[in-house]
């Protein structure tokens, strides 16, 4: 197992960070990576589990964003399309390419324009390794087997999936091994300026323990409640930088075999994917409408529901009904406020506002942002910390992979022959899956084990102790809820009598279980 400290080791009012971040977000993590990294004392605080907020909410896309090019984002859409074949080098567990067929539909967007926005798609952005845009003939290939005969013809296109949630862990743990202390389900009560430091008093939520720590600088990362830090811990009045989008998603009954993923354009000019999920299933969004009410709270709607299933259905030849589904999953996007007039066409490019300096103690506020972009972001924040407090180290997440992600951009297949060799007990889909998790690290889950008997306790499906215990004790997995819909997805597959066992268990081996503050 790697090195853990219990959290009596680090509970001090007297350390002086560097840096101070506010969110256990995916901008969040990825900054205190990165500034970690660099030789940066680095303290990071996340009211709830990381990952708990929008970056476990999205469609799991590493992508350049097509449709942003309609709205003249191409700043964006560049930076994004350079980013996923460097993020599929580092991380070649949880991210890998995947095709998406866009079928024709004649008194929508015309072909003329999809083959254009195909062709930047393909040049702008330094492809190397993804294969380019090819037409289909939905007549005869496969891809149109699901669908209505009405579309004969589709364009083929290059993008990445993404398991965004244990993106997000796997920042935060490669953070800590690098010395950040990473504290989760703990709240920002207060922040206030002492001169040139900033005095920042943290409550523990699960204990109510309160303490007050220093930091040379704030990053206020706290995605949909960036500007509730700002009225709330720092007292600001008439806040309001921040367009709350909410974003649903379905997941169905797997709708069809192909291991490609669909994207259907939609008469009301919006669209949706359909994608190939966990194995089993299908996952279909997503929305795009304001939100207004608390983002912790957002919740699927009728209306979402009724809409997705409908659009999905303009589609496929079997419709898609309410019966189908099996989970739903709703968040609420940051987008900074632009003016824009739809939802759908405010930009989802990182604004990063800053305040402070020259004697203050310097502040940066970070607005909107996108998975596929957070090491960018990162980069440009590290720009801004090495302004306002001096510069440390040079930019290097770039040839960094992620914990697990050490073997080659396409050994995914030869690294889970290697863990059967090691482990020739595992089920093949035990062994896929626990590769698709932790990469490498799969080893320090299964250790020294020689039977399935060894594995501990089975919670249902192929969840062991010893991979619970490993994420209590290396992933700040505290609950049931962190481990099946965070960590693992295994909440597809475990009835409510077996989740209410592991959490059970997880309170009784010893519930919190905060990991690696100091690496």
């Amino acid at each position: 197992m790697l090195h853990c400290e219990s959290r009596e080791d680090f509970l001090s009012d007297d350390r002086l960070y560097d840096i101070a971040v506010i969110g256990g977000g995916i901008n969040g993590c990825g900054i205190a990576r990165d500034a970690a990294g660099r030789g940066y004392s680095v303290f990071l605080a996340e009211q709830n589990d990381l990952a708990s907020g929008t970056s476990s909410w999205s469609t799991k896309l590493i992508h350049g964003g097509l449709r942003y090019l309609e709205f003249y984002e191409f700043r964006l859409v560049r930076e994004a399309l350079m980013e996923r074949e460097v993020l599929w080098r580092l991380a070649p567990h949880i991210i890998w390419p995947m095709r998406f067929v866009l079928p024709h539909h004649k008194g929508l967007r015309p072909a003329w324009l999809l083959r254009l926005g195909l062709f930047l798609y393909d040049h702008i952005g330094g492809r190397k390794l993804l294969p380019a845009t090819k037409t289909l003939d939905m007549r005869r290939d496969a891809a149109g087997k699901p669908l209505k005969p009405l579309f004969s013809r589709a364009f083929e296109y290059s993008d990445c999936w993404v398991n965004d949630a244990r993106f997000v862990v796997l920042n935060a743990r490669d953070a800590a091994d690098r010395g950040a202390d990473i504290r989760t389900r703990t709240k920002i009560v207060r922040a206030g300026r002492d001169g040139d430091v900033w005095r920042i008093e943290t409550q523990d939520r699960d204990s109510g323990f309160k303490q007050t720590v220093r930091a040379r600088m704030l990053v206020n990362a706290a995605g949909p409640w960036v500007d509730e830090v700002l009225a709330g811990a720092l007292g600001r009045n008439g806040v309001a930088n921040v367009r709350l989008v909410q974003g649903s998603h379905i997941v169905i009954t797997r709708k069809f075999d192909d291991p490609r993923a669909y994207f259907f354009q939609n008469r009301d000019g919006r669209i949706i994917f359909a994608i190939p999920y966990e194995e089993d299933f299908t996952l279909i969004g997503t929305t795009d409408r304001d939100y207004d009410g608390e983002p912790g709270k957002a919740a699927i709607s009728d209306e979402e529901i009724d809409y997705l299933c409908a659009a999905a259905s303009e589609y496929f030849a079997e419709p898609v009904r309410r019966a189908d589904i099996v989970w739903t999953y709703s968040g609420v996007r940051p987008l900074y406020d632009d003016g824009a007039s739809k939802a759908q066409e405010a930009t989802r490019d990182y604004v990063l506002k800053g305040e402070g300096g020259d004697g203050q103690a310097p502040l940066v506020n970070i607005f909107g942002g996108k998975i596929t972009t957070y090491r960018r972001l990162g980069e440009a924040m590290l720009d801004r910390i090495g302004v306002e407090i001096g510069k440390k180290g040079e930019p290097w997440t770039a040839d960094a992979p992620l914990p697990g992600g050490d073997f080659p951009v396409a050994g995914f297949a030869d690294e889970v022959e290697r863990l059967r060799a090691d482990y020739a007990f595992l089920e093949p889909a035990h062994a896929r899956r626990l590769v698709r998790l932790y990469g490498t690290r799969a080893r320090s889950i299964l250790g020294t084990a020689r039977t399935q008997a060894d594995l501990g306790r089975c919670f249902g499906a192929d969840l062991y102790e010893c991979e619970v215990r490993y994420l209590m004790e290396n992933e700040w997995a505290v609950g049931a809820e962190d481990v099946l819909w965070r960590r693992t997805k295994r909440g597809l597959r475990l009835s409510g009598e077996e989740a209410a066992a592991l959490e059970a268990f997880m309170r009784e081996t010893g519930g919190r279980a905060d990991t690696a503050a100091a690496g």
